[in-house]
């Protein structure tokens, strides 16, 4: 590794060290750090704005103004009362549906763009029983994250193997992936469950208080509701049909949001973009250009290589060590630019005489889209919840979350490793 190298490395381990700490915000350390990384050259301004990934910032965005519109018709009231009704204000059964929620919406929508819509459901619900709304929240992160690793448009990484690889459809991913991340799923959500039960306890008047409310009241614009539901159906068949169209997604979920405001009226403008989380967007900015100078500097590949040379080749060996590998990376540091390192490696053993590689390809997303749940910027999906949470009052610290995501993170690689030599390689 060259003297440029190890000077970048240390500056991402510094300022990986301060994100951690809180004891600055963890935007403005992204954003010097990765100035700091153009001002000393270990990536230029030109390949810093290419290393941001816009496509998933547009994605951001665009839901996001989505979201904001859509809650002023109500309807997430309507959806937390309704949902809580439904198992008589329980706030373990709550947790359990808005979870299932999660996992069934990042299957077929996105990670991200689920997280946008049932969050501000759980505010909602939480405040009507007076509890916490930390261990819905994490919930919800995990089971975004496994829910994601399902389907190929569910998780960043899951979309960029199935764009690069040619005999890997839609269909594969949810033949390979989807059994495993519904075990996966229901054992996380069991043992968050039982972890939280104590937290998760009201007052008898809460729950009277909520099964005596009319969901229907809450819906304060239906007019609106309606315009706002139709762009929502558009934008989601867009998610689907995307690929087959040659757009990103950004494209669909920024046509969404404007042609919402289009019909909406400009009134809900200003409010819209206030309501986008700005923080969340340039913390992402400054992350990508944190890592894409250790792209730059080969960093990330010279560990990618490295690794791979340990295995000799050997598919077994190899498989295990890309799933573990990619899974503490992606915990880390960034899952998208270590997964565009990946897969052109993967390509190059193929090239090497290793015939089959789909044991390669779905250790990688395995590892990937679960190691995501590892930290508190692990995944997109993670960095969003909290950034909302911040707004809401509510410190989702990354130390706490470690505590509590780190280990079931390294169960599910567990019962992904055990998953992966018994399907593909004995």
């Amino acid at each position: 590794m060259t003297d440029q190298a190890l000077i970048a490395l240390g500056l991402f381990v510094i300022a990986y060290a301060f994100i951690v700490s809180e004891k600055i915000h963890r935007t403005i350390v992204a954003m010097i750090g990765g100035l700091v990384m153009i001002a000393c050259h270990f990536v230029t301004q030109e390949s810093a704005i290419h290393h941001i990934d816009w496509n998933t910032l547009g994605l951001l965005t665009g839901m996001m103004i989505i979201v904001s519109i859509t809650a002023e018709t109500g309807l997430f009231k309507y959806i937390a009362i309704w949902s809580a009704k439904r198992v008589k204000g329980d706030p373990l059964k709550i947790l359990i549906i808005l979870s299932l929620i999660t996992a069934v919406g990042s299957a077929f929508l996105d990670n991200v763009t689920t997280v946008l819509l049932i969050v501000p459901v759980t505010f909602s619900i939480t405040r009507q029983l007076g509890v916490s709304p930390i261990p819905y929240l994490m919930s919800e992160i995990m089971l975004a994250n496994i829910g994601g690793t399902a389907t190929m448009i569910g998780d960043p990484p899951n979309i960029m193997i199935g764009s690069r690889v040619e005999d890997i459809s839609f269909i594969d991913f949810i033949n390979e992936l989807a059994m495993i991340a519904f075990v996966i799923g229901i054992i996380t959500l069991i043992i968050l469950a039982v972890f939280y039960r104590k937290q998760l306890i009201t007052t008898e008047a809460a729950k009277l208080k909520i099964m005596g409310m009319d969901e229907k009241k809450q819906i304060e614009d239906s007019k609106l509701l309606v315009k706002c539901l139709i762009i929502l159906g558009l934008t989601i068949i867009g998610f689907f049909m995307h690929q087959s169209l040659h757009i990103e997604s950004a494209t669909v979920a920024l046509a969404g949001a404007f042609l919402l405001l289009l019909l909406a009226g400009s009134k809900h403008l200003e409010d819209a973009l206030k309501h986008v989380e700005w923080t969340t967007i340039f913390f992402f900015m400054g992350l990508f250009v944190l890592v894409g100078a250790l792209v730059d500097t080969k960093v990330i590949e010279t560990f990618a290589s490295g690794a791979i040379d340990l295995t000799g080749g050997d598919v077994t060996k190899t498989s295990l060590l890309i799933l573990w590998m990619s899974a503490i990376a992606s915990a880390f540091v960034d899952n998208i630019p270590f997964v565009a390192t990946m897969i052109p490696l993967i390509q190059d053993m193929g090239e090497m005489g290793i015939d089959n590689l789909h044991p390669l390809w779905w250790s990688l997303a395995l590892g990937a889209c679960l190691g995501g749940n590892g930290t508190l910027i692990g995944a997109s999906a993670n960095v969003i919840v909290a950034g909302m949470a911040e707004k809401e009052g509510h410190d989702l610290s990354f130390v706490g979350f470690m505590k509590v995501a780190f280990p079931l993170m390294i169960l599910s690689i567990i019962i992904s490793t055990i998953y992966v030599y018994l399907r593909y390689l004995i």
